[in-house]
């Protein structure tokens, strides 16, 4: 449990409690029996447990895989700057975190109907350059760009994968795969067509705030 999680739950705990004083408040005062302190110690629970609850609702910690940005209700949308792992604080209820893995991760395109990220048949169908049709396996290995997070955020949010990642890496192949003989494609100029889409798809997800980190063709 990180200090931010550790701070709303001592908060949320003092709310707790100021409500049991409360009810014990009434109760003794419904028996004519002196309340005097125990409204005093309501009051400063109360407080501590209001102050301790905005300051948590403002703490937000940002793990070492992970890269924040601040979303923002002020002119603008967001902060300008990512913010990197450790404890950071935003304005309660004016300002909240968004936070993104800048760890790798897998997008896998194939026939078979529980490997891929979509379910049933989710390969690439290609024609070659003398127009027979291929089918394409592959997976593309990639991460986010830590120093574009917020750019990433503006321009795609959550959807980058369905809306980026996988039609970037199908378009790709489909062009490679129309460069070359049905003959080339699976036998000599595989590792050719391979490197070409490579480098090709690299492109397309560094001009949107990926990096490429590999790409299998199966």
């Amino acid at each position: 449990m990180n200090i931010a999680s550790l701070i709303q739950g001592i908060g949320s705990f003092g709310l707790l409690a100021v409500v049991g004083l409360i009810s014990l408040i009434v109760v003794r005062a419904s028996r004519r029996q002196p309340v005097k302190g125990l409204v005093t110690i309501t009051i400063v629970v109360g407080i501590v447990a209001g102050l301790l609850t905005v300051v948590g609702a403002g703490l937000v910690f940002i793990q070492p895989s992970e890269r924040g940005v601040v979303v923002t209700i002020r002119e603008g949308g967001v902060r300008p700057n990512e913010l990197q792992p450790g404890l950071h604080w935003v304005v309660p209820f004016v300002e909240w975190v968004q936070p993104y893995s800048i760890s790798r991760q897998s997008y896998t395109m194939s026939v078979a109907p529980n490997e891929g990220e979509r379910q049933g048949d989710d390969s690439i169908r290609a024609r070659t350059k003398d127009g027979q049709e291929v089918t394409v396996d592959a997976s593309v290995i990639y991460a986010i760009d830590p120093t574009k997070v917020v750019q990433l955020h503006i321009n795609w949010q959550s959807r980058y994968e369905n809306e980026l990642v996988s039609p970037a890496g199908r378009n790709t192949i489909r062009d490679a795969v129309s460069r070359y003989g049905v003959e080339e494609v699976v036998s000599s100029k595989r590792a050719e067509m391979e490197e070409l889409i490579t480098l090709e798809l690299g492109k397309k997800l560094a001009d949107n705030d990926l990096i490429l980190l590999g790409f299998l063709l199966r």
